[in-house]
C-alpha cells in the first residue's frame, strides 16, 4: 500500500521562501490527528519519505511519532520520481508532501481526479484509490468518535 499524506495547514510565508514555511497551530493539530488516526486504525506502515520543506518534515514527524515510525528525507518528494520505483520492496509506504504532487500521483497511479485536502490522506495500490479522508474525519477518528 502507498500512504499518501498531504502536509498540514501551514503560516504564510515570512519572508524566508516557500520551503521555510512552517506549520499552523491548525496543521499541527492536523498531523498530529492523522498520525493517531492511523495508528488507531491499525495501519501497518513500514516506511515514511517526506519532503524536504519544514512543513512537511514537521507533518512527518508529527504523524509518525504515533507509529513509531522515524521519517525519511526524500529529496525530491513527489511529483518528480516514478512512486512505484521509490517505494518498491520497502512494504507500506506512506509519503508526505505536497500539492499538486499529491493530487497527481493520486491521479496518475489510480485514475481518480481528487483534491487532497491540507492535513489529508489517502491510501492506494496501483491502479485503486482504497480511502481517502479529510483532516475532519482523521480528528474523528483520532478522537475515537
Amino acid at each position: 500500500m502507498i500512504y499518501l499524506l498531504r502536509h498540514g495547514d501551514a503560516e504564510p510565508d515570512q519572508g524566508d521562501g516557500d520551503d521555510a514555511r512552517r506549520l499552523s497551530d491548525k496543521g499541527r493539530a492536523q498531523a498530529d490527528d492523522a498520525g493517531r488516526a492511523i495508528a488507531r486504525l491499525e495501519y501497518r506502515i513500514d516506511v515514511c519519505l517526506t519532503s524536504p520543506k519544514v512543513r512537511g518534515r514537521d507533518t512527518a514527524l508529527l504523524a509518525c511519532r504515533h507509529l513509531d515510525l522515524e521519517p525519511e528525507i526524500c529529496d525530491p518528494i513527489a511529483g518528480r520520481y516514478d512512486t512505484l520505483e521509490l517505494v518498491a520492496g520497502r512494504g507500506n509506504v506512506m509519503l508526505v508532501g505536497h500539492e499538486p504532487d499529491m493530487s497527481g500521483e493520486i491521479a496518475r497511479l489510480t485514475g481518480a481526479e481528487v483534491k487532497l485536502k491540507k492535513g489529508g490522506l489517502a491510501i492506494l495500490e496501483p491502479g485503486l484509490l482504497r480511502v481517502l479522508l479529510r483532516p475532519v474525519e482523521l480528528t474523528a477518528i483520532a478522537s475515537g468518535n
